[in-house]
């Protein structure tokens, strides 16, 4: 009976893998009304890369414009509203939500294997509260746009401004409360559904990351809400909270912004970090250096980046005391991102290294980070920073760590995990050079400024003295080789949907649970309860066949 039984067992067919959570129904309100997390972090890479393209074509205007010494391409109050178009559509709409809300939407539960977030209806809410924002903000900008920059600073946003401040505004702080319900559903989910086994030193870095920056998001995001509605109630009203005229304090304004907004460059960094701790261990076929400290450098950052704040506000006004003591921690918030670029370059020595695609994006984004935090300890010192302020030092210092990090973490993470979500191979070479393109593009467009602001040309500025030409020149000319560099990917990765080789389970063949499941997932995930990993990075220098599909 036994061997009759058996033999039943092996004629029986092998069960069917669960369809993937792309073949899970293709009506358009299976997708904006499902709850699947994979496909809400494709809802909201279609919006970011629409908020993406209006603030590159922002940018592009502004750089032609700055091709010459004259403006002469735009009026001054057209040029006011480009460039704070640019900033508060690149910050707010793209640089804040790109990794959490697209990579970390998607990669986190898997690396934990959960199921889904804990609360996958919140984060549907999420991601509606950020397109009805973005569209709020577009609103007013069609209306005739804004022109105070993207920090909005009183008195001039809430008095002198004849543009469409209120509406702006509110956009934001419709798109702030969907950053709130992002991080408090990490935050659960990290707490709540890692799979049996997986303590807190055996999480990824890439959650330890996006731990921290949920934290950052529960906490602070609430005090720019309250401060972008105490603005709009001044202007509307006439109420003396930020307005001299009325008995309020403009410094007030910038506290409270800045209390946000520092630790908001960590919202923006610390996914990428933890994006960069994922790809290098892989292509260098080395266990991660220094885990233990790499987890602890995420949270210090995380923790003193709620104290550097003033450090925006050395020439506002501020006592000597408060410049000298804000000044301080601005080097000490420095030690954990050190430790942070130690222990990659640890992880790379003697490492069996390939570099791929997502590994000269990582790399790219070592080296642009650390350009922009030693610039950033310029800005730290006092006798440096009066001199800096308001020059295109601070732009230069500003895009190295947002655009050239965050960015180039963002095209690491895509290009990484893009045969998982999709089931596809993209084409390498084209990959490979797209990612050069981006990181000489990138140089050549923002180094020239350093200079630039040393010499003392002030930002936001359309006209400029003749003697500035050729460095403006230089930067324009690296901006259209950058705007090549960020244009190829949408090619080839569209591209490789249709015609792209399959990719199999885990063509780097590295360690994360993410890698267990099919590529791309199926709706739940897991077809069977996967196994917490006793070591996430062990990785052995043998490299499998190149992009094998096994």
């Amino acid at each position: 009976m036994t061997t009759a039984v058996a033999t039943l067992d092996r004629a029986r067919p092998a069960p069917a893998a669960a369809a993937s959570y792309l073949e899970d129904g293709s009506s358009l309100r299976s997708w904006l009304l499902g709850t699947d997390h994979k496909r809400i972090a494709i809802l909201y890479a279609i919006a970011i890369l629409f908020f993406f393209l209006i603030g590159g074509a922002a940018a592009t205007l502004i750089r032609i414009e700055l091709a010459t010494p004259n403006g002469d391409l735009v009026s001054d109050d057209t040029y006011n509203k480009l460039f704070t178009a640019h900033g508060v559509i690149m910050v707010w709409l793209f640089l804040i939500p790109s990794i959490p809300s697209v990579v970390g939407n998607f990669m986190l539960p898997l690396m934990i294997g959960a199921k889904d977030l804990a609360f996958p209806r919140l984060n549907l809410l999420s991601w509606y509260l950020y397109v009805s924002g973005g569209a709020i903000i577009l609103w007013a900008l069609a209306l005739g746009g804004v022109d105070t920059g993207w920090t909005f600073y009183t008195p001039y946003a809430t008095m002198f401004s004849n543009s469409y401040v209120v509406l702006t505004l509110f956009g934001v702080f419709v798109t702030g409360f969907s950053s709130i319900l992002t991080g408090l559903n990490f935050i659960v989910t990290v707490h709540t559904l890692r799979v049996p086994g997986m303590g807190w030193f055996k999480l990824p870095l890439f959650v330890w990351s996006h731990y921290a920056t949920s934290i950052i998001l529960v906490l602070a995001t609430p005090v720019l809400a309250i401060t972008l509605l105490l603005a709009a109630a001044e202007r509307l009203f006439q109420i003396g909270v930020f307005d001299p005229a009325h008995g309020g304090d403009p410094l007030l304004f910038q506290h409270l912004f800045w209390f946000y907004s520092h630790p908001a460059v960590y919202i923006m960094v610390l996914p990428a970090m933890g994006v960069v701790s994922e790809i290098i261990p892989c292509f260098a076929r080395k266990r991660l250096f220094g885990y233990r400290f790499m987890a602890y450098a995420v949270l210090a950052i995380a923790g003193i980046g709620f104290l550097v704040w003033g450090h925006h506000m050395f020439v506002a006004g501020q006592s000597p005391l408060a410049n000298l003591v804000f000044s301080l921690l601005s080097f000490i918030v420095a030690v954990p991102s050190a430790i942070k670029v130690f222990n990659w370059t640890a992880t790379l020595y003697k490492g069996s290294i390939r570099f791929d695609a997502p590994m000269l994006y990582a790399l790219g984004f070592v080296g642009l980070f650390t350009t922009g935090g030693l610039t950033g300890l310029f800005l730290a010192s006092l006798p440096l920073d009066v001199h800096l302020t308001d020059t295109y030092f601070v732009v230069a210092h500003f895009h190295y760590i947002m655009v050239g990090g965050a960015v180039m973490a963002f095209f690491g993470a895509i290009h990484f995990w893009w045969p998982k979500a999709t089931g596809r191979l993209y084409p390498d070479l084209l990959a490979r050079s797209a990612a050069v393109i981006i990181f000489f593009g990138f140089h050549l467009t923002f180094f020239p400024q350093f200079i630039l602001g040393y010499q003392g040309m002030p930002r936001r500025y359309h006209s400029y003295p003749p003697e500035y030409t050729v460095l403006n020149v230089l930067s324009s000319a690296g901006a259209s080789i950058l705007a090549i560099g960020y244009l190829l990917p949408l090619g080839y990765l569209a591209w490789s949907l249709w015609r792209g080789a399959r990719a199999g389970r885990n063509p780097w063949n590295a360690t994360g649970l993410e890698w267990q499941t099919a590529s791309p997932p199926p709706t739940h995930n897991f077809d069977s309860p996967p196994q917490a990993p006793n070591d996430v990075y062990g990785y052995t220098p043998e490299w499998p066949p190149a992009r094998s599909a096994s």
